[in-house]
């Protein structure tokens, strides 16, 4: 690093990018040591304790190819990745023998700036995951600190998605300490952040921040970054900017992930990137020390450049909008008041859908206005439901509502599953969390998710129904979803149960199914509390009604499932009944419809044991009620 002067770290850092044109920094570390023979799942950052001498042999090949700025071996040194590799105890020691490695690699004198490198911390914030920012922050503190104690002479914060996480980390830094920083997002093919921010809004994002220099990194590969550095010089007023592109695309061959991209490419790049204006130039997955080296030869070229700067890579034509399709049955009863009765089947647990569709056809008979078609409901193996829900309406014309769980699924899947089912014309979706795999029948199945039930909701709404993905990008015109939440009227903390409503109210929910009730009071008793917390419930709810079947199913119900209560004098009812006991849950259920009416829009019938026959029973009895329910 420069010898220090009385300007503070980042006036000199500000100075120093200021005196020599674009600043070189160094390329890949992850990529020389997978080409070493170390598989993907190794802990990279701790090999600055274990193998010291990989690092330092690799900070010394960047150094002679003429990197200005070396980046500490440190990206995935935070408390969650550490984790995963039982390494989380020894952060503050990785982090030292790092800094260490990199530090020993300059000569005295020598004008490099040490760069300690963070990538994100590998789990995703709320409502798109369930970290809080305070717990972020947190884990951003500990990796801020040992890097700052270590001695660097920068933060560079890269490859990014999530841009309300970068600037957690900046604004982070930024109250700890005055060490210059880099702040780096990575886009997608269509530039944009993976969670749809543009490069204009990230840069005005970091710059409030507090980030001395913005930048992208990694993404598609060169190309791609010239398009995105000219949207971001843009809305730069003149802050420094960064670029490090992959060597290109990534492939699998043989075993290794291989890019493409050759040195003079990045060379030929470097000269794009300074024309635009760039600060600071390097290179992220798959550059070598010979990519960086034909940047450098590019960048010290005194030859004039008259290269015409051209954007390459795939030019957007939007899609041709589509007309808009109309309100969907089950959105125009609602939005008449009407009272809604909507029944819940499973899918087969195999490929043969004569039993569901001959089940689905005595509740359309019946008078059913829509059938919910659960998603391998208590984690077992079902066919998937979109296509049992295409069935229905195909074959019975009878509109069916898919229950969309966000366990188990990642953003791509999601948004590819919403795709098909709307293609496939089911347009009504229920959000729910879904039942955890380890009560089902693959314990060991993933169960990870991308997204919360809230933010999938705001994804439909917001996203998905204005035409766009969750990306930004054009989808070719606007879905026409209603969307459905999941509410808990017999949770124990009611308060939270409000404030979880109210999430997802406010992210767009149209509707709202609840678990069984057994008594209007707990209706009563919920719309009252969430009146006295968030103001009027307006979103149309359709209350739980699951018929009672035996003194058994009873007893599971009350005493293994979360969220039902069932009390005493109706339990009472049914271990008379004796063998009675399906008429006499028949008659409880009705009695109850019957007692919502004027407190919910609807009922969301379950019926017990494929008992359709029993569902169909209550089913004339609602319609017996509510002569609005009878119109088509």
């Amino acid at each position: 690093m420069p010898v220090a002067t009385s300007l503070s770290n980042r006036d000199r850092f500000s100075a120093w990018l200021a005196a020599g044109g674009p600043r070189l920094a160094d390329g890949a570390m992850g990529t020389l040591l997978h080409a070493g023979g170390l598989p993907i799942g190794t802990c990279f950052d701790d090999l600055s304790r274990t193998r010291p001498e990989l690092v330092s042999d690799i900070h010394l090949r960047y150094l002679r190819a003429g990197a200005e700025i070396l980046e500490t071996n440190t990206f995935g040194a935070n408390p969650y990745k550490l984790a995963a590799h039982g390494l989380e105890d020894g952060l503050e020691e990785i982090v030292r023998a790092a800094v260490g490695l990199a530090r020993q690699a300059v000569e005295p004198g020598q004008p490099v700036w040490i760069g300690g490198s963070l990538g994100p911390l590998g789990i995703r914030l709320a409502p798109y995951g369930r970290v809080r920012p305070e717990q972020a922050i947190a884990a951003y503190r500990r990796p801020i600190a040992a890097l700052i104690d270590a001695g660097v002479d920068l933060l560079v914060f890269e490859t990014h998605t999530d841009l309300r996480e970068l600037v957690l980390a900046v604004e982070t830094a930024g109250e700890m300490c005055d060490v210059p920083i880099l702040a780096s997002m990575t886009y997608t093919r269509d530039d944009r952040s993976l969670l749809g921010d543009s490069p204009a809004r990230v840069v005005a994002a970091l710059a409030v921040a507090g980030a001395d220099v913005i930048g992208a990194n990694c993404s598609g590969g060169p190309a791609q970054l010239l398009r995105i550095l000219e949207q971001m010089q843009a809305a730069s007023a003149g802050r420094p900017l960064a670029v490090m592109p992959n060597a290109g695309w990534p492939e699998r061959l043989g075993g290794r992930i291989m890019y493409a991209a050759t040195p003079d490419y990045l060379g030929e790049y470097a000269r794009l990137f300074r024309t635009l204006g760039a600060a600071v130039i390097g290179g992220c997955c798959g550059t070598t020390p010979d990519h960086i080296a034909a940047m450098r030869r590019s960048l010290d070229s005194t030859e004039p450049d008259t290269t015409r700067i051209v954007a390459v890579g795939e030019p957007h034509h939007p899609l041709p909008l589509e007309v808009a399709e109309p309100p969907t049955r089950l959105a125009q009863r609602l939005q008449r008041g009407e009272f809604v009765i909507s029944v819940e089947v499973d899918p087969p647990r195999g490929f043969s859908t004569h039993r569901l569709l001959a089940a689905a056809q005595v509740l359309a008979e019946a008078g059913a206005h829509t059938l919910n078609v659960a998603d391998s409901p208590m984690a077992r193996m079902r066919m998937s439901p979109w296509a049992v829900c295409h069935l229905i309406q195909r074959d019975l014309g009878l509109e069916s509502v898919l229950h969309f769980p966000t366990r188990g699924r990642n953003l791509l899947r999601i948004q590819g599953d919403l795709l098909a089912a709307h293609a496939l014309g089911v347009r009504d979706v229920f959000v729910v969390m879904g039942d955890p795999t380890a009560i089902g029948d693959y314990p060991e199945a993933m169960d990870d998710y991308d997204v919360a039930p809230s933010g999938l909701i705001r994804l439909i709404k917001q996203n998905f129904n204005a035409g766009v993905d969750q990306a930004g990008a054009d989808i070719g015109g606007a879905t026409s979803f209603v969307v459905g939440c999941a509410l808990s009227l017999g949770a124990p903390d009611l308060a939270r149960e409000c404030r979880l409503l109210q999430r997802k109210v406010a992210a767009g929910a149209d509707f709202i199914l609840t678990q069984p009730v057994y008594s209007a009071d707990v209706v009563r008793r919920f719309r009252q509390e969430y009146a006295a917390q968030v103001g009027e419930l307006l979103v149309p709810l359709l209350v739980g009604v699951l018929p009672l079947f035996s003194d058994r199913h009873t007893a599971f119900l009350a005493n293994e499932v979360p969220g039902i209560h069932i009390p005493d004098s109706i339990q009472d009812h049914i271990r008379r009944a004796g063998a009675d006991a399906p008429e006499e849950g028949v008659r409880l259920a009705k009695g109850l419809v019957e007692s919502l009416l004027g407190t919910a829009q609807g009922v969301y019938l379950m019926p017990a044991f494929h008992r359709f026959d029993l569902a169909a029973e209550v089913i004339d009895f609602v319609k017996s009620l509510t002569p609005a329910s009878k119109a088509s």
